[in-house]
């Protein structure tokens, strides 16, 4: 009984040995001449900027996975639509489509589900965050309203018409 395993056992063996004498090999044949311009990070031919480990915003991973849920959907319809016109040939077209339609229901039932959740939102505010959407309106619009003011009067460091200046403040007036 043990017999008939021999030939796997000896398959492994044969892997095992491979991958070690390969490795081995490797290890004597190569150069170990390290220096700081070899062993620096590799970006596509280009001197690295900045550090090897940053954080990396995790959207780039929500949006990754919904785009293979529906790359694998193409890739599990495509089999279906190519023999749809023998299933219907045979009688079992309608439940072939019934299938499609609920693989499909499914996955648009998640899909809706993530956009709901807001994870397809590429700026979105955190729970409980106080700051908003990560104050990124602030950028899109100047700090205060824009209003249009009228030259300063005179050289003498006037403040602008309307507004009051230093000598109202110190008659008394407020400054606004």
């Amino acid at each position: 009984m043990l017999m008939a395993y021999a030939s796997v056992a000896a398959f492994f063996l044969v892997a095992i040995g491979f991958m070690l004498g390969s490795l081995l090999f490797g290890k004597l044949l190569r150069p170990n001449n390290m220096y700081a311009e070899k062993v620096e990070t590799y970006e596509c031919g280009e001197a690295p900027v900045g550090p090897a480990w940053f954080n990396f915003n995790p959207r780039f991973y929500i949006i990754a996975l919904v785009y293979i849920i529906f790359d694998v959907e193409i890739a599990f319809i495509y089999p279906v639509a190519a023999v749809f016109r023998r299933w219907v040939d045979q009688g079992s077209g309608l439940f072939a489509l019934i299938e499609i339609f609920l693989f499909v229901a499914i996955l648009m039932l998640g899909f809706a589900y993530v956009w709901a959740k807001g994870d397809l939102n590429w700026i979105r505010a955190i729970k409980g965050d106080p700051r908003g959407a990560q104050n990124v309106s602030s950028r899109l619009r100047p700090y205060a309203p824009y209003a249009p003011r009228a030259p300063l009067a005179g050289a003498s460091g006037g403040a602008p018409a309307g507004l009051p200046g230093r000598a109202a403040v110190a008659e008394g007036g407020a400054e606004s």
